[in-house]
């Protein structure tokens, strides 16, 4: 069974409150009483000094004078609640604050018992039914000790003093576990409800409804929290739109050329194509697997890109001659149209360093553009220059440019503005967002600069790599 995170809270909150109490009553209790003892012993044993000083002024010989002193001592012991004894060396007790005839021996009477400390509890002797606190001074002048001044006083006492103490003691803890109350009830509000609601949207979000609206607001960790699980569901929710769009791009791009494959075979078979056209209609069957190639491999290539983890080969390479390289491939594709490349260098050699085979992806899929919208006898320019410590590479060419209302869905996958479907057929719409998604993954831009009727201009960054070399 889940128990709520609420409930742990309280149970813990319970058990401090047992442990607090119990943690009370054990050491309070005894350091309490520790201390009232030594504090009452110190008391006890300072007048009991103060009568042995008093005794030893009023002996004669080996006799104690006590008549004149039985007043004080009576006083002394009425004050402090206590029974005073003057008991000679052998253990005779011969006075007794409490009234008591005097006279007793004391059996096995040694005052050495009590050792070094100031105080005993016990019985004493046996003398007494219950507890009682002891001190002993001796009544000692010129190097003998006549007799000592035993002062005892009940333990009842002192237990009194240390309950009322102890009573005060919970009254404050409980006064305190009663405020802590309050704590409690902030963190529900403030911590335990918003968990609970951020909870709920989780597995609402996890359960697909990714239009669940999560109202919290706090500017504080929970607060900051419940935000980033919201722009979670929303960027989730756009991945969601994202992907419906994509499919349906595929489903649309994939059955046009298929539609075509099939068209064209049928008509082949059932012989509404005569065989002397069958070679031109095959050359088109293989024109749209081709498309159909080319398609699948821009898709494989995009999630290739999209993948978690996916890594980069990062090396230091010349620019100038990669661009070379992907130009001379493209000499067959200018021939119909008479187009010549013009290439600017701004040094004769540029390290960049990035994935070289991503790169020249990069390029090919901007030249091929280029030469695709460029107007016949006309110049596509290639230039590269450096500024701080990027190297910018432009490709410009004077083709039918691309509207301006398009230019800023050019990256989208499978999107193809209508100048393009007007004069390409062929193309997949993906070689842009191919483009896009490679130099994102290198942490450069690319932009757009596009006039129609004059012609298209796309610049993008790469890292310098080692410097340049003239």
């Amino acid at each position: 069974m889940r128990i709520s995170l609420y409930i742990k809270v309280l149970f813990g909150y319970l058990i401090f409150g047992v442990l607090g109490f119990i943690a009370i009553a054990f050491f309070s209790s005894n350091m309490t009483l520790r201390y009232l003892v030594r504090d009452r012993a110190d008391q006890l044993y300072n007048e009991a000094n103060m009568i042995a000083a008093t005794c030893r002024e009023r002996y004669s010989g080996s006799d104690i004078r006590i008549d004149s002193l039985e007043p004080q001592l009576s006083s002394i012991a009425s004050y402090f609640d206590a029974d005073i004894w003057i008991v000679e060396q052998q253990g005779k007790i011969v006075f007794r604050s409490d009234g008591k005839s005097s006279g007793a021996l004391i059996e096995n009477f040694d005052p050495s018992e009590q050792g070094r400390g100031r105080y005993v509890i016990g019985h004493y002797y046996e003398l007494f039914e219950e507890s009682v606190l002891t001190v002993i001074a001796p009544v000692s002048a010129n190097f003998s000790t006549y007799g000592y001044v035993v002062v005892h006083q009940s333990l009842s006492g002192i237990y009194e003093v240390r309950d009322k103490i102890l009573n005060i003691i919970y009254m404050t803890f409980l006064i305190i576990l009663a405020l802590s109350l309050i704590i409690l009830w902030i963190i529900r509000i403030c911590i335990l409800q918003p968990i609970k609601q951020i909870t709920i949207a989780a597995s609402e979000y996890a359960a697909g409804n990714l239009n669940y609206e999560l109202k919290l607001h706090s500017e504080d960790e929970i607060g900051y929290l419940a935000d980033t699980l919201k722009f979670m569901a929303h960027e989730l929710s756009n991945k969601e739109a994202d992907q419906r769009k994509f499919i349906s791009n595929v489903s649309h791009d994939f059955r046009s050329p298929l539609t075509s494959i099939k068209g064209y075979l049928e008509a082949i078979i059932d012989g509404t194509i005569p065989p002397e056209m069958h070679e031109k209609y095959m050359k088109l069957v293989i024109s749209e697997t081709e498309r159909l190639t080319k398609l699948t491999a821009s898709t494989l290539a995009l999630q290739t890109l999209d993948a978690k983890g996916n890594l980069l080969d990062i090396s230091s390479f010349d620019i100038n001659q990669v661009i070379r390289n992907t130009v001379a491939a493209f000499e067959g594709s200018c021939q119909p149209k008479r187009l010549t490349f013009d290439l600017i260098f701004g040094e004769r050699c540029f390290l960049v360093q990035a994935d070289m085979g991503k790169i020249q992806q990069v390029l090919y899929n901007l030249i091929d553009n280029a030469i695709k919208f460029s107007r016949p006898d006309s110049t596509v320019w290639i230039e590269t220059y450096e500024r701080r410590e990027k190297i910018f590479v432009s490709v410009k060419d004077s083709g039918v440019g691309i509207p301006k209302d398009s230019q800023k869905k050019i990256w989208n996958r499978f999107y193809k503005s209508d100048t393009s479907r007007g004069k390409d057929k062929t193309g997949t719409g993906l070689g842009l967002s191919i483009t896009k998604e490679i130099l994102t993954a290198h942490n450069e831009n690319i932009d757009v600069i596009s006039t129609e009727g004059i012609g298209t201009e796309f610049i993008f960054t790469l890292p310098k790599g080692g410097g340049s070399r003239g």
